[in-house]
């Protein structure tokens, strides 16, 4: 065993010799070292460029950023956002995740050229034709003797007798004509200048009786000579209807007192309030639709006979006259008439759907879809409007894709007024954020839902964030759909942010948890 031991050395020695011996008589050139250390650079993985991180950005897109990671109101992570990210987005554009726009239901629809027919519509009332009145007035004076009709409201007929009356003043005019008319035939042998002068009186008094309203009945009655009768009969002068009646057996009348007013209702006027927007579109010999809301089975036309050339201040409408007929009297002064006038030109011109359209009052905005999850706001400028879509006059071209549904919901997700305004540039990393609105909470009961202005009435618990106190007010809501599983009365837990100065907007609501609800989940957990 004493000799092993140096035999196992002797044996290490030579073989580290005899690697040292091959290693030195062993040259590499340049080509070996390029093929050997090639395929060492191949393996090392290649090192990815680092990506600049801007900012963070509030994750229900309100205009809240920072420049370290948070957490919102609502517990959720703020987004990183990369400087190749934000450079994608041109300055006003709005960017939105896919995610997010598809639970938004944003919808898009190509602007394009149409021809804007409506209807335009209006509140009428029927009226007499005023051309068709007839006032019965004697132009002597008298005494009414009888009457043949008595009440007001009476059909009457063309030449029917209306009344009798007697006036003094009436038989001296008759006598005389008879005397005159009597003596023309006594004279006809007299001298020409005799007969001249009798005729001319005869001729008078003839004009007398007719410029009284002496039938010629009766009047060829005293030419073929009868007797001077002691009462007159009026007849009505047209057929119609008895508006008023003031005569009344016994009575004393003077020249010219309107005794019967009598109108003709075989046609009649219909006088309706078109707004002032509309009434550009309105032209004298259009034909009309009526509907009358005492025969809803039944449709009547009329034709535009007179535009009034003033405007009702107080409503904002311009009087149109309408001419159409009545047969059988079906309709009657001061029924109301719903009126329908179809309008629009026949060139095609650029439209839009009206919801695409963010009407601020001040401007009309559109939001186009430059790509998924991209939108530009554009102003634009309107015209013309039909019952779903409106003229675009500047802003858009043909083509454009514009958002039609959920443009509301991008304005409350994106801060669109701060698009708009040009704030939408990047902080710098580090940079303190400017102040800016936040979504805050608060607790209460749902007292009213107006659905057709999409608001809600909320009696809410004191707001600690805004230092306000318990109150009752009126909310937007930022989606109509957001109360549809609540009732008046039932008590609430919302999320809302101020879109303008004094303009809140709910864009969360859940039900609020009772006591016992509360505990269960305590359980639970």
């Amino acid at each position: 065993m004493k000799y092993q031991i140096p035999a196992v050395l002797a044996a290490l020695l030579l073989a580290v010799g005899a690697g040292y011996w091959l290693g030195k008589g062993k040259k590499v050139g340049a080509g070996d070292t390029a093929s050997v250390s090639a395929p060492v650079a191949a393996s090392a993985p290649a090192a990815a460029p680092a990506r600049k991180l801007l900012y963070y950005r509030n994750p229900m897109g309100l205009p809240d950023t920072s420049p370290v990671p948070k957490k919102d109101s609502m517990g959720m992570d703020y987004i990183a956002v990369y400087a190749d990210e934000d450079e994608a987005t041109t300055a006003g554009e709005i960017k939105i995740s896919t995610e997010k726009v598809q639970k938004l239901g944003v919808k898009t629809e190509a602007a394009a050229l149409r021809e804007l027919a409506r209807q335009v519509t209006a509140a009428g009332r029927v009226e007499i034709d005023e051309r068709r009145l007839h006032n019965v007035a004697p132009k002597f004076e008298g005494w009414v003797e009888r009457l043949h009709v008595n009440a007001t409201g009476q059909p009457v007929a063309k030449g029917q007798p209306l009344f009798e009356v007697y006036s003094p003043e009436l038989v001296s005019a008759q006598r005389e004509y008879m005397v005159a008319a009597k003596g023309v035939v006594a004279l006809k042998d007299a001298s020409a200048e005799m007969q001249s002068g009798m005729r001319q009186l005869a001729e008078a008094s003839l004009a007398r009786l007719r410029n009284w309203d002496i039938s010629e009945e009766q009047i060829k009655a005293l030419a073929a000579g009868g007797e001077a009768k002691r009462t007159l009969t009026f007849r009505s002068p047209a057929g119609g209807v008895v508006l008023e009646k003031k005569a009344v057996a016994g009575m004393r009348f003077m020249p010219g007192e309107m005794l019967y007013q009598i109108a003709d209702v075989s046609s009649v006027w219909v006088l309706a309030d078109v707004f002032e927007r509309d009434i550009a579109q309105v032209k004298a010999g259009q034909k009309v639709k009526l509907a009358i809301n005492a025969y809803p089975e039944k449709s009547f036309t009329g034709t535009i006979a007179y535009i009034y050339p003033t405007l009702k201040a107080e409503t904002r409408t311009i009087p149109v006259r309408i001419e159409l007929a009545n047969p059988g009297g079906l309709l009657k002064p001061a029924m109301y008439a719903s009126v329908e006038l179809a309008v629009g030109g026949r060139d095609k011109v650029l439209t839009v759907p009206l919801s695409a359209v963010i009407d601020s009052g001040t401007r009309q905005i559109v939001l186009l879809q430059k790509a998924a999850g991209r939108f530009e706001p554009r102003e634009v400028k309107l015209g013309a409007r039909s019952d779903e879509y409106v003229e675009v006059r500047e802003g858009i071209a043909e083509g454009d894709a514009v958002v039609v549904a959920a443009n509301f919901l991008i304005d409350a997700e994106s801060n669109l007024k701060a698009a708009l305004s040009g704030l939408t540039a990047a902080p710098e990393a580090g940079a303190k954020p400017a102040k800016t609105s936040v979504s805050h909470q608060a607790t209460g009961t749902l007292e009213a839902i107006d659905a057709k202005n999409g608001t809600v009435t909320v009696t809410h618990a004191p707001v600690a964030s805004l230092a306000w106190p318990a109150m009752t007010m009126d909310f937007i809501l930022a989606n109509p759909g957001l109360v549809d599983k609540f009732k008046a009365g039932a008590p609430i837990t919302i999320e809302f942010v101020e879109r303008g100065p004094g303009e809140w907007v709910i864009t969360k609501m859940d039900a609020k948890a009772t006591a016992a609800s509360a505990a269960a989940a305590q359980i639970a957990k």
